[in-house]
């Protein structure tokens, strides 16, 4: 990720989404992955502003304690409460690998995991379209490739594909 990376504040025009309907990306073999790459690329971008914390870091926000099925008076038993899934673990982690001295507020790690789920829904949403448009019921990688081409902005869509390639590659080499 360089440093001077920095997104347009101009969203993508409609006509783009037509531009990129017509013609297949360059190569289909980058996978989700790819939104996960650009995703802690942009991490170390914010991670960069925050301030280091005086007292040692506190475990990862957003984690609520699994409740075990126990019975009442009455012999009813009650309902475990809904666990909340969250990427507070894998925001943590990078933190740690870019900057181990610096901590992370609970606030700080409830935008940074709005960030990634409001990255999350669009890159999805405009794959299920680009699906839908050709009349397909799965999304494949070529779906999520121009989604991102389409979603982010410039440079940083360019840095996302070939993230997402190198994570592909590392992966399916390790795999075997």
């Amino acid at each position: 990720c360089p440093d001077s990376l920095h997104p347009r504040t101009s969203p993508v025009p409609p006509a783009a989404s037509a531009y990129f309907r017509d013609r297949s990306p360059p190569r289909a073999s980058s996978l989700p992955i790819a939104i996960l790459s650009f995703l802690l690329c942009a991490l170390r971008l914010l991670t960069r502003s925050l301030t280091t914390d005086k007292k040692p870091a506190a475990a990862p926000a957003g984690k609520a304690p699994a409740k075990t099925a126990s019975t009442t008076k009455e012999g009813k038993i009650k309902k475990k409460a809904a666990r909340r899934e969250t990427y507070s673990t894998f925001i943590y982690r990078v933190l740690k690998q870019v900057h181990p001295d610096t901590g992370i507020s609970n606030k700080a790690m409830s935008i940074l995991n709005s960030f990634v789920n409001d990255i999350f829904e669009r890159i999805a949403a405009e794959a299920s379209k680009l699906a839908a448009y050709s009349k397909r019921s799965t999304i494949s990688s070529r779906e999520i490739h121009t989604a991102v081409r389409l979603v982010l902005p410039g440079e940083l869509s360019k840095h996302a594909v070939s993230e997402g390639t190198k994570a592909v590659t590392k992966y399916t080499s390790a795999a075997k």
